[in-house]
């Protein structure tokens, strides 16, 4: 008897391989932005990591959409995450390279941790009732 299963496997997709390269290359580019480290590769990195972590964190707040309007809004939140951060330092005469990393990053980690908190709170309540 012969099992049909509707689960892609590992190899079908690249998606989790793709994710980690992805992970790894921005966390290289924050790294290398924070060592204030000569490097070829430290513009680009740093650039990708500005734009994937608030993207991934707002694409993960945002799980109710279609993929293509998914992926339109988190890079435009990702923009305005960017240009918010900038308009602020520079306002308050507090621009640094490292300080604008740390706050895209912190920014990201809050907006990844409200939505993991409300998605929790979501499933207990769901429970409940």
């Amino acid at each position: 008897m012969q099992t049909l299963s509707t689960k892609p496997s590992l190899s079908d997709s690249g998606g989790p391989l793709l994710a980690g390269v992805a992970a790894a290359v921005a966390g290289t580019g924050a790294v290398l932005a924070f060592a204030d480290a000569d490097s070829v590769l430290r513009g680009p990195f740093t650039l990708f990591f500005l734009l994937v972590a608030p993207g991934a964190a707002i694409g993960a707040a945002l799980r109710g959409l279609e993929p293509f309007g998914r992926v339109v809004a988190s890079v435009a939140g990702a923009i305005a995450v960017n240009l918010l951060v900038a308009q602020g330092m520079i306002a308050t005469h507090s621009w640094s390279v490292p300080g604008g990393i740390a706050a895209v990053t912190a920014i990201s980690s809050l907006v990844l941790l409200l939505s993991l908190v409300r998605r929790v709170r979501g499933r207990t309540e769901r429970r409940r009732t």
